[in-house]
């Protein structure tokens, strides 16, 4: 090691060491310290544990001891602290110096005083340092962490994060999947100590935490450290077809391994992030990789070079040096190796794994050796070597051996005097070699070691942990260990009883240690029995109790001190295997819920046990009961260990009864009430086993009312004789009171067996669904009855007509063995009651409610009802008066009152205060109420019978005796109460009895009604009795009936035409409700009040109750007779009242007329539709736009009307099926028969055509607002729409008339015109202008509605001269179309569109745009109209008329305005005059002008000389030469008023309306150019234009084109240079041509020539032009003549001028275009034709002329092998190889690219940046766009500052509209260092994009940039 400098061998010295004693080097250490050594180790062990509920999740590894048990504390939590003996009691002997010394030394050796060390360099828990790199194998791979097996039996860990370095990008993800697939156990890795966690209260505990990062092992290395034949550890960063990526965790330099080398050396699968090593092959500098091998051998052999200048810090543990021994030392050898440095071998890393005591001998000075680096402590400079063979072969030692093996003959191999046994374990397949301590050899203290042991001894061992770096397994001899039952992990087994010592007590639990080392945590809930508050009092450290196992996962052993579990001797479970039904077994509670509770047993088994199966009370709740953490002693019920799931119960032996005393289902118990809630009673049972119960609300009764007010009244300790038991759940009887079911209980089901088909079993509903009901027998046994077995009307809804718990009657349909399913019938037809017990039971309850009630409240008497005996007669006072009849109140009881109806008065009037003597008809016992009769039949009885009281009951008896059960008798209904009627028998001296209107099925089916004196017949069913209160029950028949044959006999008493006296019920909006006869209900239409007449309320002067005489005018519906709605129709109209009774059934007919007027009342009002009752069946429907005319009343169109408001209109449609009418509320006249001839219109248009006239106003809706100047289309009816003109929208024509509509808009329109097309359709033209309205209201005749608007509706109303109104219509380069009318169109030539030029009339004129014009000329036979916008002065007068051009001489000076600068000369507007002349060019100035329009500008003030004056032809010519105006006056031309403006003909300016130019205009320029003849020379010489002939459609890809505007920002900043002058030249140039052009085709449109000789005349005036020549040849073929075509092309060719290149070519072309169609062979005539035009014309625009003609054509095959001579003959032109390349993106052919590669080797350098540029944005355009950014990406590398191609591209990629692709070529242009004036440009073009995208975070980002740069840039 190297030498250090005293000063810091003082420092260290006083640093963090001990005090050393000199002498012996021997620590002192405080004696309290290592008393309480394993307990303070336990404790801070407990506080790095993350517990769980139960099973705690130990850290791996746990703390280390500062001991010498360092060696085997990697194994877990076994931490052998009472294997320290030997350090308590042998601390002063001077025998241990030297290993005190030796654990404690410092790593520098004696290195103080100058002198070789004595013993070699070892790492303990108390010198191991920061920053210390070590080499480690892996001994564990968990979740989150590596457990790496460390020099000295040590153990370190390494979190997840710090196993890689963060450099794979999100690629992995590092946790457990990527651990285990990295890193694999006995896996050799270098590692560095990271951080110590020390515990505060004994420094020796330390958990070291290291790193695997190579960043920190590679700290100082480069790439010139680096050497070939070095090993080196990286990562796998990538994984590529032909090897790894490597990263050895620096930027600087990468490596790479080919797949070939890494295929043997690393087995496994190689992933991203796996740890590799590899040996340095090569080293590229310039690439910065080395390239490396992994074959393993080499490796191993590989000895890294002894390099100059190699410090401690390049060193990395793994590296394999070639070493001299330099010295023996006691326990090891020290070496040197790379000429500087010394390390040091310890006993355990010599080359024989099994050195004797003579180990010396085998070693000497100077000795060669190779050995491997294994740990550097940079701060010590200490350096520990290995030769083990294992790990000199870079391999980790094998391991044969397991924790607590046994081996009975092991060899002594070497005593270590005072330390301890090296021992050869013979293991399979090879030995091992163990060390034992000196503490593990006996259990007492051994002297002489050395005496006792000799080497070849042969000793019993036990395994006892492993050294993994060294291969070395550590033992135990004493005794105690072979018997010891835990030793290790495994040997724990759950439900294991150990004692333990406690270790350690927290909030969390205590930590326990079991004989044996294994250390385990015992919660704080398993601590004791009950909730523990204080822990710590009752375990107190160090005491020794009894534990049981709970659990073992993953070497976190959990144990319970509960004494129900610790002594339990009932068998457990520990998996789910083991939970056998029937098992009885201690748990404990973990969690309580409202339905059960969750069981834990031992290994993390959990059950569950629900409520039913707790042993509870009923209602009681499981919380008040258990507690968690409880131990329970419970029952298997099942098991599924496939799922997990154990049912469990805590009754263990349910109580076991005899067979007679058993209660099963159908038991009848009786109870008391315990308690009752809000849907339950809750009963004590008197039953064997069973102590509680449950009756639901629904079960007190089998009336619905009376269980709820039972319910209500139920107080404790009410005594219920009878229950019968429906399901026993758990210990709690689930029972019921219903009368119904405990008479029946021997006959209700329990099993599927009792039942048998078509028998009516008792039962109760258990639930309802819309499809059915469920009914429920005794226990589960359930029954279905289908929708359609559920009621006998199958309209019945099920929901509403049963409810839960309802008694039923049920008759067994059909029973399925297979399935176990029971069909069942609830139909009243089948299922009837045959007796009297549901009234009966009725009774029966009302007596016990009574009792409730009286004693829950303060009533005179219980017996009060002895005094109102049935049929006896009573005396009382009348206590008021009511409507419905008299109440009567008793003296003897204050709070029974009686009650006398109306009925029962039988016209006695009695008043308030009368004392009447009534018969007793019912008595209401709940309600304390007696129902009582005056009727004499019954008095009269009771005064017929004897005074004497026997006598009486004797004749009562005899009465009765006439009676017998099951007789049917006929009585009269008494009073109808709400479930019962009080009923007489006239044939029986009216004997009352007493029948229920509903029975048990049907409780919430509508009643059927009954009235006060009706005959109904019924059945005698019970005889008065105790049993039924005294009174005579009976059956009515009807309710057995499904349809009463009485009740149709009644009904078909009555029939259409019948008078009845009915009372009036309800009266709705539209409808009198009203019932007649016996139950029958009818209603009264609306329309069957009054006749014919509709008035606002006909139903005023009815009230409910009233009684009407009416007439029946039609039967219920037969096929709706079940349904609620079916009833009869009646009429009170006068003439159906007064009428004859012989009608049939009143059918509305339907014979209404088109156009008849009919009224109804509104029954619907919707959002389009009012819809109305015209009659009983008919309806009507008014659609909204019928209903008005005003859009104000459109839009409140709901608000106008309601429900039950009379209507009236007029039928416009008839719907005979659906009976239905379609009004409109104005009157119209139907049309008479169109004839044959005109076209059929259907059945609809029909109707609209009878409906809409011509002046008739209409409500309309605007339904689209059309296009351009197409108006509106507005709906006028559900289907039809009508078209407003444009010119129809305002009054006057307006700009933009348009823009107070819009769609949905309500308007009113005027109807212009109907007419029909040929396939019937209706067309309707509607106007919207408010005078067409008004006079439409006031004129019959359409006609005259347009003439009173003074506007031009007919074209004779035009004429020349008259001032008209428009709107543009479209827009041509001829001229336009105006609008004047809604059938008037009128034309403008170009021409006549402006006084001035007109550049873009689309733009100056757009589509709808208002002008105001003056007619030219009106033809009416054609309907042509011309117009003019031009101001000019009168027409057809003679312009010698205007100014006299006598005043004009030659010689004359004037002075005037320069009106307009043309290139050939000036035009001048002569003052005071509306004259104009022209100066020549050539006679400007004396000088040459280059250009005029940089000297001169329009409105300049000028002086001219006239030059010549021609009065023909009315022009003056003009010059301006400095040697014309010498000594000369000006001519003054007096103005006729006195002023120096124009003369002008006093009509106002006609422009257009917004083009701003008013006031007085000069004489068109185009009039201008006719009156020179020098003109049209000028215009010869002039570079007349080409032919439009569409001969090069190249234009379209703006090729040519495209870099102007780029250019020209691009180069803002340079001076304005030649080329930029020419460009200029050029550019103006093409402006004139296009403007001679232009006024050749307007002279040519204007007068078109149309026979040969016109063409010949217009040929001599302009010889040179090739647009006459070819309008010439044109005109020829047109007329068949292809012979005198050819011959007019021959002469073209010789008589144009030879300098006119462009004409001539334009002739030739057309020649092509002549004999591509008319040629013969077409082929060959072109090719002579093409020859010929070689010789006379440039070679390159002939063939480009031919190659547009054979695309245009597409004729791709010729046009191919065009280019392809092209591209070889023009091989320097640029735009050849575009054409080549546009013809192959065009047809989509391949072989671009090589393409591109030949032009880009063709053409000169200087034209590459137009090709490349000009492809890539055809490639944009039609072909791939990624081609295309490539081609911009290549010229851009080679001009980066070129801005006009970063514009190009941009403006590219914004039409590719790929947003993200935009702003990143943006970004890049924006970064660039580029002057400023050209980042101002690609600024400015960044924020014009992002303000067209609209997003302002984005265009602030733009703009901060731009700000940015600015700054920088000023900075």
């Amino acid at each position: 090691m190297a030498p250090h400098s005293k000063k810091l061998q003082k420092k260290k010295d006083s640093g963090d060491k001990p005090k050393v004693d000199k002498a012996s080097k021997k620590i002192f250490k405080p004696k309290k310290r290592e008393q309480n050594d394993a307990v303070t180790a336990a404790k801070s062990e407990a506080l790095a544990l993350q517990l769980e509920d139960e099973v705690p999740d130990f850290p791996r590894g746990g703390e280390f001891s500062a001991k010498l048990r360092n060696d085997y504390n990697d194994f877990g939590a076994e931490d052998h602290s009472r294997k320290m003996k030997k350090k308590r009691k042998g601390k002063n002997a001077s025998s241990k110096s030297n290993e005190a010394a030796d654990e404690w030394g410092s790593l520098s050796g004696d290195g103080i005083t100058g002198k070789l060390p004595r013993r070699v360099n070892k790492i303990t828990l108390k010198n191991i340092t920061l920053g210390m790199k070590l080499r480690g194998v892996v001994a564990e791979v968990n979740e989150k962490d590596l457990v790496v097996s460390l020099p000295g039996g040590l153990r370190g860990l390494v979190h997840a994060s710090d196993a890689v370095d963060p450099i794979f990008d999100n690629k992995v993800e590092v946790g457990e999947i990527f651990l285990s697939g990295v890193f694999c156990v006995g896996q050799l890795v270098s590692c560095v100590v990271l951080r110590l966690d020390d515990d505060k209260k004994e420094k020796g505990n330390r958990k070291i935490w290291l790193s695997l990062r190579l960043s920190l092992l590679h700290k100082n290395y480069n790439l010139d450290v680096v050497q070939e034949g070095m090993v080196l550890a990286a990562y796998v960063k990538s994984i590529e077809d032909h090897g790894y990526i490597l990263h050895f965790g620096l930027p600087s330099f990468m490596g790479f391994l080919p797949k070939n080398s890494s295929a043997e050396g690393w087995g496994g699968e190689v992933k991203i992030g796996k740890l590799l090593q590899g040996l340095v092959r090569s080293i590229d500098k310039v690439r910065k990789v080395v390239y490396l091998s992994s074959d393993p051998d080499t490796m191993s052999k590989s000895v890294t070079k002894d390099l100059r200048g190699l410090s401690i810090d390049l060193l990395v543990p793994g590296m394999m040096v070639n070493a001299r021994v330099k010295s023996i030392l006691e326990n090891g050898v020290m070496l040197s190796f790379l000429t500087y440095f010394t390390g040091t071998v310890d006993l355990f890393h010599l080359q024989n794994i099994y050195p004797g005591t003579n180990w010396k001998d085998k070693y000497s000075e100077s000795q060669k050796v190779v050995s491997r680096i294994l740990f550097i402590d940079p701060s010590s400079r200490a350096v520990g070597l290995t030769l083990n063979p294992h790990l000199v072969q870079n391999r980790a030692p094998p391991s044969h051996v397991k924790i607590g093996d046994i081996y009975d003959s092991s060899k002594v191999v070497r005593v270590d005097k005072g330390s301890g046994l090296l021992l050869e374990v013979p293991s399979i397949p090879e030995p091992t070699p163990a060390f034992v301590s000196i503490s593990d050899i006996a259990e007492e203290e051994i002297q002489k070691l050395e005496k006792k042991y000799k080497e070849g001894n042969h000793v019993r061992v036990r395994i006892l942990g492993l050294r993994y770096l060294e291969g070395i397994a550590i033992g135990v001899l004493k005794a105690s260990a072979f018997e010891e039952e835990v030793f290790t992990h495994s040997d724990v087994k759950p439900g294991m009883v150990v004692k333990a010592k406690i270790l350690s007590v927290d909030s969390f639990g205590a930590i326990v240690q079991i004989p044996g080392g294994v250390k385990a945590l015992c919660p704080l809930r398993h601590m004791s029995e009950l909730e523990i508050s204080k822990p710590g009092k009752k375990f107190k450290v160090g005491a020794e109790l009894v534990f049981r196992v709970l659990g073992c996962k993953s070497k976190r052993v959990t144990v319970t001190h509960k004494k129900t579990l610790v002594k339990s001797k009932l068998g457990i479970i520990s998996s789910y295997a083991d939970a056998t039904d029937g098992l009885i077994t201690h748990g404990w509670i973990t969690k309580i819920e409202v339905h059960g509770c969750l069981v834990r047993f031992y290994n993390g088994v959990q059950g569950f046990a629900p409520r039913s199966e707790l042993g509870l009370e009923p209602g009681a709740d499981p919380g008040t009961v258990y507690n968690v953490g409880q131990v329970v002693k419970c029952r298997v019920l099942s098991s599924i260990p496939a799922s997990r799931r154990i049912n469990l119960s805590f009754t263990i032996k349910p109580t076991r009864v005899s067979e007679d005393d058993m209660v099963t289902f159908g038991s009848l118990v009786s109870g008391v009430v315990d308690r009752i809630t809000s849907n339950a009673v809750v009963v004590y049972v008197n039953a064997s086993g069973f102590s509680r119960g449950t009756i639901s609300m629904e079960h007190l009764a089998d009336h619905h009312g009376q269980a709820i007010l039972m319910n209500s009244l139920l107080k404790p300790e009410y005594n219920f004789d009878q229950l019968l038991v429906l399901d026993i759940k758990g210990n709690n009887l689930i029972l019921s009171a219903k009368n119904s079911l405990i008479k029946h209980a021997q006959q209700i089901p329990a099993d599927i067996n009792q039942i048998h088909p078509n028998s009516v079993v008792h039962g109760y509903i258990c639930n309802l669904i819309e499809s059915g009901c469920f009914v429920r027998f005794l226990g589960h046994l359930t029954g279905f009855a289908p929708r359609n077995k559920a009621a006998d009307d199958q309209k019945t809804k099920i929901l509403e007509a049963y409810y839960i718990g309802q008694s039923v009657r049920s008759n067994i349909s059909n029973i399925s063995s297979e399935t176990g399913r029971v069909t069942l019938s609830l139909k009243q037809t089948a299922c009837s009651s045959t007796d009297a017990s549901f009234i009966q039971d009725y009774f029966l309850m009302d007596e016990k409610i009574a009792k409730l009630q009286y004693l829950g409240s303060g009533a005179s008497d219980l017996k009060w009802d002895e005094g109102f005996n049935i049929g006896t007669v009573t005396k009382g006072k009348v206590e008021d008066v009511k409507d419905v009849g008299l109440v009567i109140s008793f003296e003897k009881y204050n709070d029974v009152f009686g009650f006398i109806t109306n009925y029962q008065l039988a016209g006695t009037i009695l008043e308030s205060g009368s004392v009447v003597e009534a018969l007793v008809l019912d008595v209401a016992k709940a309600e304390r109420l007696v129902d009582l009769t005056l009727k004499p039949e019954f008095i009269n009885r009771s005064k017929e019978s004897s005074i004497s009281r026997t006598n009486k009951k004797k004749r009562r008896k005899e009465a009765l005796k006439d009676l017998v059960l099951h007789q049917t008798v006929n009585t009269v209904v008494e009073i109808v109460k709400e479930n019962y009627m009080v009923v007489s028998i006239p044939e029986n001296d009216y004997t009352i009895g007493y029948a229920s209107v509903s029975d048990y099925n049907t409780q919430r089916f509508p009643r059927k009604q009954y009235l006060n004196g009706q005959s109904v017949v019924a059945t005698v069913m019970a005889l008065p009795s105790p049993e039924t209160s005294g009174r005579l029950l009976l059956l009515l028949n009807e309710v057995n009936e499904t349809s009463s044959s009485k009740r149709t006999k009644k009904k078909s008493s009555y029939n259409v035409g019948t008078l009845v006296d009915a009372e009036i019920t309800g009266i709705k909006t539209l409808e009198l409700k009203l019932k007649f006869g016996f139950g029958l209900h009818g209603r009264i239409h609306i329309t069957e009040v009054h006749n014919g007449n509709v008035l606002e309320n006909p139903f005023s002067s009815y009230k409910i109750g009233q009684t009407v005489t009416a007439r029946i005018v039609a039967k219920p519906n037969e096929t709706d007779g079940k349904r609620k709605g079916s009833q009869w129709e009646l009429s009170v109209r006068p003439e159906m009242v007064t009428g004859s009774s012989d009608i049939d059934d009143v059918s509305e007919n339907l014979e209404f007329k088109i156009g008849q007027g009919v009224a109804g009342y509104v029954y619907k009002v919707d959002s389009e539709w009012v819809w109305l009752t015209i009659s009983r069946n008919v309806r009507a429907q008014l659609y909204i736009l019928d209903s008005a005319t005003e859009p104000s009343e459109l839009e409140d169109f709901q608000n106008r009307y309601h429900v039950g408001q009379p209507v009236s209109g007029h039928v416009l449609s008839v719907n005979m099926e659906k009976k239905l009418l379609w009004l409109v509320l104005r009157p119209f006249s139907t049309l008479p028969c169109r004839t044959s001839e005109e076209p059929q219109i259907n059945v609809v248009d029909k109707n609209l055509a009878a409906y809409v006239h011509e002046g008739d106003i209409l409500g309309g809706r605007v339904s689209k607002i059309l296009p351009g100047v197409g108006g509106l289309l507005v709906q006028v009816r559900p289907h039809t729409y009508g078209k407003v003109h444009f010119t129809e929208l305002a009054d006057t024509l307006v700009p933009d008339p348009l823009s107070g509509y819009h769609e949905g808009q309500f308007v009113k329109c005027v109807v212009l015109e109907v007419s029909y097309t040929v396939k019937g359709t209706i067309h309707v033209d509607l106007s919207l202008r408010s005078s067409n309205v008004k006079l439409s209201q006031d004129s019959a005749d359409v006609h005259s509605i347009v003439n009173a608007n003074g506007k031009c509706v007919k074209i004779e109303d035009l004429h020349p001269d008259m001032i008209v109104k428009g709107y543009i219509k479209n827009v041509s380069p001829k001229g336009c179309f105006i609008l004047l009318s809604r059938k008037i169109d009128a034309k403008i030539l170009l021409s006549n569109l402006s006084d001035q030029y007109v550049k873009e009339p689309e733009k100056e004129f757009p589509i709808g745009k208002l002008v105001i014009g003056r007619v030219l000329s009106v033809e009416p036979l054609s309907n042509r109209v011309e117009v003019t916008l031009k101001t000019s002065t009168v027409p057809n007068m003679p312009k010698s008329e205007i100014i006299d051009l006598s005043k004009f001489h030659v010689g004359d000076v004037i002075s005037g305005r320069i009106k307009r600068v043309e290139s050939f000369g000036l035009f001048i507007a002569i003052d005071n005059t509306s004259m104009v002349g022209l100066c020549h060019v050539s006679e400007i100035s004396d000088n040459h002008i280059e250009n005029i329009e940089e000297n001169y500008r329009a409105g300049e003030r000028v002086k001219a000389r006239v030059l010549k004056v021609d009065e023909e032809r009315h022009r003056i010519s003009l010059g301006m030469k400095n040697s014309y105006m010498r000594d000369e006056t000006v001519l003054q031309i007096p103005s006729e008023e006195g002023s120096d403006e124009p003369i002008a003909d006093g009509k106002k300016s006609i422009t257009s309306m917004n083009s701003g130019l008013l006031g007085t205009s000069n004489i068109d320029v185009d009039d201008e150019i006719n009156q020179f003849p020098i003109l049209s020379r000028v215009q010869e010489r002039a570079n007349i234009p080409p032919l439009d002939v569409a001969l090069d459609d190249f234009d379209q890809f703006d090729v040519n084109n495209t870099n102007s505007q780029s250019e020209e920002h691009a180069n803002e900043e340079d001076t304005i240079n030649e080329k930029h002058k020419r460009r200029e030249k050029k550019k103006a140039k093409e402006e004139r041509e296009k403007q001679i052009r232009a006024a050749e085709e307007r002279l040519l449109e204007e007068d078109v020539p149309r026979t040969a000789d016109e063409f010949e005349k217009l040929i001599r005036s302009s010889p040179n032009s090739s647009f006459i020549w070819i309008k010439y040849m044109d005109f020829l073929i047109s007329m068949a003549d292809v012979e005198k075509a050819r011959s007019i092309t021959e002469r073209a060719l010789r008589t144009i001028n030879i300098r006119e290149e462009n004409e001539k070519l334009n002739i030739w072309k057309a020649y092509f275009n002549l004999e591509n169609k008319y040629g013969n062979p077409r082929e060959e005539a072109i090719m002579k034709v093409f020859q010929r035009a070689l010789q006379y014309n440039d070679p390159k625009k002939v063939y480009l002329a031919l190659l547009g003609m054979y695309e245009r054509t597409e004729q791709h095959n010729l046009a191919d092998e065009l280019l392809n001579k092209m591209t070889k003959k023009f091989k320097h032109s640029c735009k050849v190889w575009l054409r080549r390349i546009q013809s192959l993106l065009k047809q989509k052919q391949d072989g671009i690219q090589h393409l591109i590669e030949r032009a880009s080797l063709s053409l000169p350098r200087h034209k590459h940046i137009k090709f490349f540029s000009q492809t890539a944005i055809l490639e944009f355009k039609v072909g791939v766009p990624d081609r295309g950014r490539s081609l911009f990406e290549k010229i851009l590398r080679e001009y980066p500052k070129r801005t006009d191609l970063w514009s190009v591209y941009l403006d590219q990629e914004i039409q590719h509209k790929d947003e993200d692709m935009i702003r990143a070529l943006f970004e890049r242009a924006v970064s660039l260092s580029l002057p400023p004036k050209k980042m101002k440009f690609l600024f400015k073009k960044y924020l014009d994009y992002e303000k067209s995208q609209g997003d302002e975070e984005r265009i602030e980002s733009v703009k901060r940039k731009a700000m940015e740069y600015v700054e920088t840039t000023l900075a």
